[in-house]
């Protein structure tokens, strides 16, 4: 069999020869690169999405025709804590100009984590075609590649929702019932090392805090930034699955991704889940939600105790 045969039949097959280029043909049904993307910004059957968590981003500039989705309004029910309702996000995304045979790529700032929790959302709800942009707005920008302050308005799409997808999402009595011992998922914990271990309660600088630090029982430590090179782009399939089988996920048991808030674990849901094609939820609940409950146990290795010096 020649290299051309290798190639029309996916790349995948010789991932343990050529790893760079297994990487793009893992990834191409849900991965796009900037180069890609560059080469298509006035295909019609294309829409960009940014979902950048910094104020202004968008607006200082943004990747030309892209339309901007505020996660906190957007993507989430503004009132109770939760996604968006099927209602409201088929009323963004058909005026985003989102039809149901359109190509999404989302992309975003701070390591592309609100566009992989956008793209957990449209995965809650059944959209196809959805893809990230591989670096974010980060490698993005720094290839010097064109913004763009004009804002792009679309004829009204014509998508049409189905009811979320329960088996994408994990519930806080799923987490008890793994922390109690009776449930068969795994837990990851993509936070840092300090506030896995209980040295931290959160980042230093966010808003949303818990008041007991440490871990639920029972999660490994893969830190988000395991998964991604130095540009910010998805390591290879091959590396990832090193990475992870050194904790012990290896796809055999389902998994329940976390973080703080649920947007640094998407990015982890979306390696797992949409790279490796293992059974992944995302606890978007996380710790800000468990670690704020009554009576449930914790692992603080640290022992640092709220309010204490």
């Amino acid at each position: 069999m020649n290299f051309k045969t290798f190639i029309g039949a996916g790349l995948l097959a010789v991932s343990a020869l050529l790893p760079t280029s297994a990487a793009l043909a893992a990834a191409s049904d849900v991965l796009v690169s900037t180069e890609w993307l560059e080469n298509n910004l006035n295909n019609p059957s294309i829409r960009i999405v940014e979902v950048s968590v910094n104020p202004g981003q968008f607006e200082r500039g943004h990747i030309p025709g892209a339309v901007n989705f505020v996660w906190h309004t957007d993507l989430v029910d503004p009132v109770k804590r939760d996604i968006a309702s099927q209602e409201n996000f088929q009323a963004l995304l058909r005026g985003a100009g989102i039809s149901s045979d359109t190509t999404t790529i989302l992309y975003g700032d701070t390591n592309n984590w609100f566009a992989a929790w956008g793209a957990w959302i449209f995965d809650v709800y059944g959209v196809q075609n959805v893809k990230l942009l591989d670096g974010g707005r980060a490698k993005w920008e720094a290839e010097n590649r064109g913004l763009s302050n004009r804002a792009t308005t679309y004829s009204q799409g014509d998508i049409s929702l189905a009811g979320r997808n329960e088996d994408l999402r994990a519930r806080f009595v799923d987490v008890v019932a793994v922390a109690e011992g009776r449930g068969n998922a795994r837990l990851v914990d993509i936070r840092s090392p300090d506030e896995f271990n209980g040295r931290i309660f959160a980042p230093e600088g966010v808003q949303e805090l818990a008041v007991r630090a440490g871990h639920i029982p029972g999660a490994v430590n893969v830190p988000w930034g395991q998964a991604v090179a130095a540009d910010g782009t998805f390591k290879s399939a091959e590396e990832l699955r090193e990475v992870y089988a050194a904790v012990g996920i290896d796809g055999s048991e389902p998994i329940i991704t976390y973080c703080r808030i649920g947007e640094r674990s998407s990015h982890t849901w979306f390696a797992l889940s949409k790279i490796l094609g293992y059974d992944v939820r995302n606890y978007d609940g996380s710790w800000t939600e468990y670690g704020n409950a009554v009576g449930v146990p914790v692992v603080n290795v640290a022992g640092t105790v709220w309010g204490g010096k």
